[in-house]
């Protein structure tokens, strides 16, 4: 079909004739409403930017002579942002003297990322950046849906060895 024929027979009905596939030979066209394609197209881009997730990076700072109390709060904060989704990043600062010590720093890196190891995997592994030491880990998925049906598996078997209300025998009737 010739152009003019095609913008002819798009006016006869009332409608535009929009060219889709430019690029093939020959181009391809549509006879249909402009307004209404542009608005579906708008209407499905705004539709997949609201599905996508925005991956923030969560920042904890540690030191080399973290206490175990301090360590634990820290890991805690660390498995609350991987079970949402988020990377975190492990800042390791030294001051004066501990630069001598990287090797202490590098095992407490370590130790974060066996204990984080059943949630996530590593994104950057340790490097030194100036006077401080930077690790990056990322969620993973697999391994948080293995540890969310686990703690699932855990509660129906909980549920199933509490006694029930009915079982427990009242003391005052055994007494009496």
């Amino acid at each position: 079909m010739s152009v003019a024929a095609a913008v002819a027979a798009a006016e006869e009905v009332g409608l535009d004739l929009v060219e889709v596939s430019p690029n093939a030979v020959p181009p391809v066209c549509k006879i249909l409403d402009y307004g209404k394609y542009k608005y579906e197209l708008q209407k499905k881009a705004a539709e997949a930017r609201k599905k996508q997730k925005t991956v923030e990076v969560k920042e904890i700072k540690v030191r080399p002579t973290i206490e175990d109390h301090d360590y634990a709060v820290k890991l805690k904060a660390a498995r609350k942002f991987l079970t949402n989704e988020d990377k975190v990043k492990f800042t390791l600062r030294f001051r004066g003297r501990e630069m001598a010590h990287k090797d202490l720093a590098s095992k407490l890196l370590d130790r974060i990322r066996d204990d984080l190891a059943d949630l996530s995997k590593i994104e950057l592994m340790p490097k030194m950046e100036g006077r401080q030491m930077i690790m990056v880990i990322a969620p993973d998925k697999t391994a948080a849906e293995r540890v969310a049906k686990q703690k699932a598996e855990a509660a129906k078997q909980a549920e199933r060895d509490a006694p029930h209300p009915d079982d427990v025998k009242d003391d005052k009737s055994a007494n009496a």
